[in-house]
C-alpha cells in the first residue's frame, strides 16, 4: 500500500481526535483509488460526536494486493472495513462467510473481522430504503430501476423483499434479464420502453452513473414527460447532490430524494458493528458531507 497509505492514515488519525491509544478501535475503506471517499470524514465525525475511541482511515489498496491486505488488516486488529471500486468482487471471494443480504445482493461493501473470520455484508439496499423512509417515502407500488449493475441489484433485492413490484431496464436488455433471473423476481424491459412506463410507477431509481459529475447523460426532461404526479424520483449518484435527473424532476414538480442519504444510511450498519454505537443521520452529518461536495 506504500507511502500514500501511510500519509492518508496519518491524516485521518489526526482528524479523528486526540483519543488515540492502545484501545482505539480501527476501521477503514479499501479502494484504488480511495481519495474521493467521504467515508473517513463521516465515520470520524461520528466517532467524535459519540465519544467513541475509534478511527476510520482510507486504505489505498492495489487490486493485486487486495487479499493480502485484507487478511493483514484482520490480523492487525482492525474491526472491519468498507470496500469500494474496484474490490467488490474480490471481497466476495475473499470472505469466509457472507450474510444472507450479501448473497441476495451479490455484492459486499461492509466487512467485519470476527474471531479470525472475514464476514461480508451488503448494506446498500438497506441504506437505500432507510433513506426513503427518512424522507417519508412509502416503499410500495411499482418501482422502475435504471441500470443492472451491482448497485441496481442491491436496490432491486431490497425493494422486492419489501413487497414492491420491480421493473429493471438497462441499455443492454440481456443484463436486465440476467438480473431478474438472478433475483428470482421483477420484470426486465428494453431501454427505449421505460419512459412510457412512468405513468404507472410510484418510484424511479437511477442506479447508473449517468449524471455523475453533473453530466446530463440523456434528456431527462423528455423522459419524465409521462410521469405520474405522485412519482418519487431518486438518484444513487450524490456528486453533485442535485443531479440533472433530480433537477429535471424538481422542474416538473415531482418529489425527489438525492443520493447523499443512501451514503449516510448504508454507513450506519458498519459503524454500529465496528464501534458499538448506532450513529444518528442528523443534519450535522449531512451538512458536513454536503460542504465537501461543493
Amino acid at each position: 500500500m506504500g507511502r500514500a497509505f501511510g500519509a492518508s492514515v496519518a491524516e485521518s488519525l489526526g482528524k479523528a481526535g486526540s483519543m488515540i491509544d492502545g484501545h482505539t478501535k480501527l476501521a477503514g475503506v479499501m479502494g484504488w483509488p480511495v481519495e474521493h471517499s467521504r467515508s473517513p470524514m463521516m465515520h470520524n465525525h461520528w466517532c467524535r460526536v459519540n465519544g467513541v475511541n475509534g478511527a476510520y482511515v482510507p486504505l489505498p489498496t492495489r487490486p493485486e494486493g487486495f487479499d493480502q491486505a485484507l487478511r493483514g488488516l484482520a490480523a492487525a486488529g482492525f474491526q472491519g472495513v468498507n470496500v469500494t471500486i474496484p474490490h467488490k468482487e474480490a471481497a466476495m471471494r475473499a470472505c469466509d462467510e457472507l450474510t444472507p443480504t450479501a448473497k441476495r445482493a451479490g455484492a459486499v461493501n461492509t466487512i467485519c473481522f470476527v474471531a479470525g473470520r472475514i464476514i461480508g455484508d451488503c448494506t446498500d439496499g438497506t441504506g437505500f430504503c432507510d433513506n426513503l423512509g427518512a424522507h417519508d417515502v412509502a416503499i410500495a407500488g411499482r418501482a422502475l430501476i435504471l441500470g443492472a449493475g451491482g448497485a441496481a441489484r442491491a436496490v432491486a433485492a431490497a425493494l422486492l423483499d419489501r413487497g414492491c413490484e420491480v421493473v429493471i431496464t438497462n441499455r443492454t436488455l440481456e443484463r436486465a434479464e440476467g438480473l431478474v433471473g438472478a433475483l428470482g423476481g421483477g420484470e426486465a424491459v428494453a431501454w427505449y420502453e421505460w419512459p412510457s412506463l412512468l405513468s404507472g410507477c410510484s418510484l424511479l431509481v437511477n442506479a447508473t452513473s449517468m449524471g455523475m459529475g453533473g453530466k446530463p447523460g440523456m434528456d431527462w426532461d423528455s423522459a419524465l414527460r409521462e410521469a405520474a404526479p405522485g412519482l418519487c424520483v431518486t438518484d444513487i449518484v450524490y456528486t453533485p447532490r442535485e443531479t440533472p435527473l433530480v433537477l429535471a424532476a424538481q422542474a416538473r414538480g415531482l418529489r425527489t430524494v438525492d443520493g447523499l442519504g443512501m451514503l449516510v444510511h448504508q454507513a450506519r450498519a458498519g459503524f454500529r458493528a465496528w464501534f458499538g454505537v448506532d450513529p444518528e443521520a442528523d443534519h450535522t452529518t449531512f451538512d458536513l458531507l454536503a460542504a465537501s461536495l461543493r
